[in-house]
Formats: structure tokens, sequence, C-alpha cells
């Protein structure tokens, strides 16, 4: 069966091995307060713990700026995909950037990390829409106790494909890890489980334009495959079976899949990948093999912090100045990157 299982998102996507978890969040942030905050009402609000779905936008548990302060995370790989809107990133490794309208991060928390994610609202005269995809996968074992790791692939350097079909409409792919019709991702990162090309790791983003197709390889029945269909106002046929906004599908990784489009436009994200086949125990922000393997994390965590937070307890929602434009800075500023630096 081509299409295995077909069904609504409610809350996260319901993926699994080498994925752990995936998210979709949208949020119509309003005009910003000058302070990056929303000029808004926080009246009623749970702030601290703001994931109200049925809102416009959530505070997550930013107190005065949307977002997440700093807290731990071991074992795994983080890939974060900002369509609208920006992200501050801070981490006890001493990088820190901003990133957003297209632009991807991928951190691994290896060993063990702290990270910040604030989503800084810079419009004090606009609206501050957010969306964006946050995918947690899997490390093997080998590498889970490995250094952490940081990279960007800034919009402008995010391989693309243009597929034009006859009828003039185009299907572009943004490839964000594997290939893609003939288009490979930039590097994954050295511990990633994606760094080797037999475990098929693929990630992308397909923009539809109306009454165009899109054809996904057979690669291997033993992975898994998944397709959401997160934006548009259109209908897809996935050969017999047809998909509104909204729906996520979990595919055949060994069979072909014809995507069709309607009369309209449909944004689509691609996952896809081997298992790794270890055994998981994942618990709040650590994922590790065994239960012994958390409880050792979490004592780890409460005796050392992990090294601890070097941008100054004070400051939970900690965000970079407003006029920053996007960049990355590692190690404390001793490498400095953004979309203007040539590679």
């Amino acid at each position: 069966m081509k299409v295995k299982n077909l069904s609504r998102i409610v809350g996260g996507m319901p993926i699994s091995d080498p994925f752990i978890i995936g998210v979709y969040h949208k949020d119509n942030y309003p005009q910003a307060n000058g302070n990056m905050g929303p000029d808004a009402s926080l009246e009623g609000r749970s702030i601290g713990n703001d994931f109200n779905r049925d809102a416009d936008w959530r505070m997550y548990h930013g107190e005065e700026i949307p977002g997440f302060p700093h807290h731990p995370h071991r074992g795994f790989e983080i890939v974060t995909i900002v369509s609208k809107g920006y992200v501050d990133h801070f981490d006890s490794k001493g990088s820190k950037g901003r990133y957003g309208q297209g632009d991807v991060q991928m951190m691994s928390a290896g060993s063990g990390v702290l990270h910040g994610e604030m989503f800084p609202l810079v419009n004090d005269d606009a609206p501050n829409p957010l969306e964006l995809f946050q995918i947690w996968m899997n490390l093997p074992s080998k590498s889970k106790m490995t250094e952490p790791d940081y990279k960007m692939l800034w919009k402008e350097k995010i391989p693309e494909s243009n597929i034009k079909n006859e009828n003039g409409g185009n299907v572009k792919i943004k490839v964000i890890l594997g290939e893609y019709n003939g288009v490979k991702s930039i590097d994954p990162l050295e511990n990633s489980w994606a760094k080797d090309p037999n475990h098929h790791v693929g990630i992308a983003l397909l923009e539809m334009d109306p009454e165009t197709e899109f054809v996904l390889p057979a690669v291997n029945s033993t992975m898994n495959r998944y397709l959401f269909f997160y934006d548009g106002n259109s209908i897809l046929n996935l050969d017999e079976y047809t998909m509104e906004k909204g729906l996520f599908a979990e595919l055949d990784g060994g069979e072909e899949i014809r995507i069709k489009n309607g009369s309209g436009a449909a944004q689509i994200i691609i996952l896809e990948g081997e298992p790794i086949g270890e055994p998981v125990a994942a618990r709040g922000p650590f994922v590790m093999n065994t239960e012994r393997e958390l409880e050792d994390s979490y004592a780890e965590y409460r005796r050392t912090q992990f090294g601890g937070w070097p941008w100054g307890n004070s400051e939970m929602d900690l965000v970079n100045p407003k006029e920053t434009g996007r960049f990355a800075s590692y190690r404390f500023g001793e490498e400095l990157d953004s979309p203007e630096k040539q590679n």
C-alpha cells in the first residue's frame, strides 16, 4: 500500500525512527511593543506555559518575548526551519545568532548543551507572523556523547530544484537534507545520522503551483517516509488518495508516489529516512537508549548544568538587539557567519 495512513495533525506530527518529534508552529503575532514583545494584553494567558492551540498566537515559555528560554538537551539533533519570522539563538558553547525568513538551523545536542530559542518581534508598525518546523532527529548510540555542534543554512544558500510542468507550472523543492530531483543538500552535521547517504535521510519543502505534479521515487521499503500538507488552498492526490490542508500521510518508502496538485497552491514538507533501529528512551529534553542513561543524564545535568549558562541567568527572555540582522557567532565570536559571507 503506497499510502499507509492519513491523519489530521493535532499537536506534533506522528513520526518515528530516525525522527523523535516534529512540530509545526504558526503564530500570527501582532505588531511589537518596542521591546520585541507583542503589543497586546497578556491577561488570561498562562505566562511561562502558554500553548493554547486555539489562540492566534502563543507566548510558549516566554514571559515578555515569545519563545523558549534556555533549557538543556542531550542525545539528538534538532533541525529548525523558519519560513516566516525570526529566531534568536543562544547556547552554552558560546554560540548566538538570529535567523529566519527561510533560514534553517541544525544543532546537535550531543553530550549536552543548553540553548535558548526566542522569537523576537521586530516590527513595531506591522504584524509579526511566525511559521516554523522543528524536527528532532535521533543520534545513534555511538554519537550521543559527541561534542555538541551547530550550523546555519542561510536561505540564499539552500539548494533548490525547480521542475517545470507541461502546463507551465512549477514545483520548487528546497533540499534541506538528502537528495531530490538530482539536487543534493549542504553537508549534514558531522555526527548526524544523515551523514551517511545509505541512511536515505531526507527533509524537503515543496511549493507546488496549481495543476502540477511531483514524483517521489521509490527508495527502500525499510525506510520511514512522511508527507505533511501544511499550507495552501488546494487538494492533493497521492495516487488514489486525496489530501486537504492539514493532513499528514505515512508513505511506503519502497513505492513511487505521484503527488498531483489541484487548482490552488500547495506547500508540503517531506521527512524520510532509514530507522536507526536502536532502543529509544526519551523523557523531556533528553533522548538516550535506556532508562538508566536517562536517569544518569538528569543526574549529571543537576550536578553540572552541562557547564552552565554563560549569558547571564537574570535574562530569561534573552534576545539580540532589535536592529540586528541575520547572523551566527560561534565560540564567543571566534568565528562569524552571515548570509553575505562567501564559502
